[in-house]
């Protein structure tokens, strides 16, 4: 009786597989909004806010990931967003002015921008797909954007299921 050998042609296809999940960072997100600091919900009098940034507990974003928002409809000046960054420095793990949602675009764009790109030259790449963690969609594009001038060929999906993206012409 003959075995038949099993040959694992994923292993074999020279396909690397990017999980951008690699690239999630795990610490806490967490707003900072500008609206609890403004009079009557809409002005914001310089002298009471330098007062509240200077007695404020900055220490409760240490390590977190911050997103500086205004959400009440008022006209906050630039300064007020720069003197808050500035007493995040050192204390958050990052800061960005947005949503939540700016924040993890922001988030994946400085984590995709530290990659060595040109160790994935001339490779065939399959950008996996579901997980468990929330990437955004514009995690999917950036890397999409990094690798497109040195990949072979780009797929989304999962090595033994994938959608071709992009295929170099020979």
């Amino acid at each position: 009786m003959e075995t038949e050998t099993i040959i694992n042609k994923v292993a074999q296809s020279g396909l690397i597989t990017f999980n951008l999940e690699d690239y999630y960072d795990k610490n806490e997100r967490v707003i900072f909004d500008i609206k609890d600091c403004l009079f009557m919900g809409l002005i914001l009098k310089e002298k009471d806010f330098r007062e509240f940034v200077k007695t404020h507990d900055w220490e409760q974003y240490r390590n977190k990931n911050v997103a500086i928002t205004c959400s009440a409809d008022a006209i906050v000046p630039t300064w007020a967003y720069m003197l808050i960054a500035s007493k995040l420095s050192g204390i958050a793990n990052h800061y960005f002015f947005g949503d939540l949602n700016n924040l993890e675009n922001s988030l994946f764009q400085k984590a995709l921008s530290a990659i060595d790109i040109e160790s994935f030259r001339d490779k065939k790449i399959v950008i996996k797909g579901c997980g468990n963690l929330p990437v955004p969609i514009n995690a999917y594009v950036e890397i999409s954007r990094l690798l497109l001038p040195v990949a072979n060929s780009i797929m989304y999906g999962e090595p033994c299921s994938t959608v071709p993206v992009f295929k170099r012409k020979v």
